[in-house]
């Protein structure tokens, strides 16, 4: 009976690791994006809903330079493990420490646009490079 509680362990730590070498890299990142988002007391963006007040954070994957309405806008997709989110600063062509991959907590009221999450000239905290 002991023998089969110790080739039993095995197995599991086996399944475990085999569980975590089959995970995409993708999946890995995300998992952690949602748990910093718990840890930071922030809302999952996928929970955000139009008008609410939110505190969400993420990474950012993309920062482009789009006019709107003859203005300019630098925009960036959030992501925090669950969804994205479209965050835009009007009247902005650049804002230092706005760049790929750089995580932060942004704040402000949710609004849609054409089916996606968006967040007008939030208040935001750029998160250490140390921390990522």
């Amino acid at each position: 009976m002991s023998a089969d509680l110790r080739t039993e362990k095995p197995a599991g730590r086996l399944r475990r690791m085999l569980d975590r070498l089959s995970t995409s890299q993708e999946d890995l990142h995300s998992a952690e994006l949602q748990e910093d988002t718990q840890a930071t007391g922030c809302t999952s963006i996928s929970e955000c809903s139009d008008r609410q007040i939110v505190k969400v954070t993420g990474t950012l994957r993309t920062v482009t330079l789009r006019p709107r309405a003859g203005v300019p806008a630098l925009e960036a997709e959030l992501f925090d493990g669950t969804a994205p989110l479209d965050v835009v600063w009007l009247g902005r062509r650049s804002i230092v420490g706005i760049e790929p991959g750089r995580k932060l907590i942004a704040s402000g009221r949710i609004s849609l646009s054409h089916g996606r999450r968006v967040l007008f000239n939030p208040k935001y905290e750029l998160r250490p490079l140390g921390q990522e």
